[in-house]
């Protein structure tokens, strides 16, 4: 992986049989450390389809907006990928819900590129809501096929918590606009295209094709080799989560149904919970991590629980194949891309029955799902796979199959690459799609909510 400072390098040389194409994610950094603030599901998405787009024959770059001063401006991830860091803002970590202010300039820093690299993209692949708003606008200069995928929904997140930030009306209204204008919403689950019919819109194209994961990295591996590794009892029961911390993701749920497993259990001295993901106390999830701490010691659970950290996708097999189930407890996921590194490892899966999660874990067969926030019925679930040993080996069996089959990046970059020269054939042969009118400021969609 080769790395570039600013200011833009020298262009290298085109070679014209491949196709450019431009994945947008303002705030997703492909190239970023994945657990890190705001890095997760939505970064390993676009790094790992690009990388699996520049295999499929396309020119592959992944644009993002530059957040650290001393990172570099372009990472080139493969001969024909590469990661676009572009000045809109102050570069620093600016939280997403004061972001939009800073697009504007986003648009620009990306057209002022194209400029400079003589290169026009025909088509744009972007990410969450506001990548999706950069599209809308560069489709008022350029004749660009816009495709979107949502990673989630302003109308789904706003009723899972207390405080609906400033920015949630323009948020809804612009998701709208995006369904309704671009040349095709790509949902990464039945389950998330239900949610924008009914609370987005029913206008405009939607194709479904999920997320994936990389089958060579995430695959079973020995229980005992893996504990070996990591210096893991090998009799001990492991109950695993990953994933950021933030209120949205449930920990706390998770940590009381483990308190209660605790309580209950014949051999509480067997139990372990290991919790991998964020960084430090001072980083930007420090306070929620400070809040699951301190949930931890008034229960009195301590010291059967392991904050691991940030941990690289080189070892994550590692910590999915060495524990007994995977649990993922969020209030919401639009697909849940740890379920299915779970299960290509052969580990068992408690989720919440939420949004993509009901599309990736079959229950009774790779996993089991309860209703988000039930800390007895989390409860009940770990403990069924804890206990019940000729099952869970079945499930195991049954999650390697299911992902293999259907959740290779390989394979969900065909789907796309497919999708792709669909759309760039119909613009060649029809003229530019006539668009809507903007929403007018006035409108003002409803935040979906939980009665």
């Amino acid at each position: 992986m080769q790395t570039y400072p600013h200011p833009f390098p020298i262009s290298r040389v085109k070679i014209p049989s491949r196709q450019p194409i431009a994945l947008i994610s303002e705030h997703g950094d492909p190239a970023a450390q994945i657990g890190k603030d705001a890095a997760g599901g939505q970064n390993v998405y676009v790094r790992q389809v690009g990388e699996a787009l520049a295999k499929l024959g396309w020119q592959v770059d992944m644009f993002t907006r530059k957040s650290n001063p001393d990172d570099a401006t372009i990472v080139e991830h493969t001969p024909h990928c590469r990661t676009i860091r572009l000045v809109a803002g102050p570069e620093t970590y600016i939280p997403r819900d004061r972001l939009f202010e800073y697009m504007p300039a986003f648009v620009a820093a990306f057209q002022k590129f194209q400029q400079q690299e003589g290169v026009i993209y025909p088509l744009a692949h972007t990410n969450y809501w506001m990548s999706g708003w950069v599209g809308l606008e560069l489709q008022k200069h350029q004749n660009i096929q816009l495709l979107h995928t949502y990673h989630s929904l302003g109308a789904i997140k706003y009723r899972t918590v207390d405080h609906i930030p400033e920015i949630a009306q323009t948020r809804l209204a612009v998701e709208r606009q995006i369904l309704e204008q671009s040349h095709c919403v790509v949902s990464t689950s039945p389950q998330e295209m239900d949610d924008l019919r009914h609370l987005v819109s029913q206008r405009g194209r939607i194709e479904i094709i999920p997320c994936g994961t990389d089958i060579d990295n995430f695959q079973p591996i020995s229980k005992t080799a893996a504990r070996q590794q990591l210096g893991i009892n090998s009799q001990g029961k492991i109950v695993l989560y990953v994933g950021r911390f933030d209120p949205r993701k449930g920990i706390e749920t998770l940590v009381r149904a483990y308190a209660q497993l605790v309580e209950r259990s014949a051999d509480p001295g067997n139990l372990r919970l290991l919790i991998i993901g964020g960084s430090d106390p001072q980083a930007d999830d420090g306070a929620e991590r400070l809040r699951i701490e301190g949930i931890v010691n008034s229960l009195g659970i301590g010291a059967s629980i392991k904050f691991v950290g940030m941990v690289g996708h080189d070892r994550l097999p590692l910590y999915y194949t060495a524990a007994d189930v995977c649990v993922i407890p969020s209030h919401y996921e639009p697909f849940g891309l740890v379920a299915i590194e779970a299960m290509a490892c052969g580990t068992p899966v408690v989720a919440s029955a939420v949004g993509g999660l009901k599309f990736t874990v079959v229950p009774e067969e790779t996993g089991l799902l309860v209703p988000a926030k039930d800390e007895a019925g989390f409860a009940e679930a770990i403990e069924r796979i804890l206990t019940d040993d000729l099952w869970a080996q079945q499930v195991r069996e049954q999650a390697v199959a299911r992902v293999q089959d259907n959740f290779s990046w390989t394979g969900v970059a065909a789907q796309l690459s497919d999708l792709y020269r669909s759309l760039l054939a119909r613009s060649i042969l029809q003229p530019p799609m006539l668009r809507m009118a903007p929403a007018p400021t006035s409108f003002r969609p409803q935040i979906a909510r939980v009665s």
